[in-house]
């Protein structure tokens, strides 16, 4: 398969990975690469992001935020 002829894969600046077991649970989130903290509630992402400056618009659009394991209303283990 050529470049060309591969789909389009986005390398978002925000990552939010699965639920991990807690009181409360969290999920751990990453920006560029590098993790920078725990989120408890959608919020904590919104706080971190502006922290690095990125403006969220939209935290279904998947050129900004990768959500790994479950969609922004995932905050507890299944």
């Amino acid at each position: 398969m050529t470049e060309a002829a591969s789909p389009y894969i986005s390398r978002p600046r925000i990552l939010v990975l699965s639920v991990q077991p807690g009181n409360p649970p969290f999920r751990i989130v990453e920006i560029d690469g590098e993790v920078v903290g725990e989120a408890k509630a959608i919020t904590d992402v919104l706080e971190a992001a502006a922290a690095f400056g990125i403006r969220v618009h939209d935290l279904d659009d998947p050129d900004v935020v990768r959500w790994v394991g479950g969609d922004k209303f995932t905050w507890t283990v299944h």
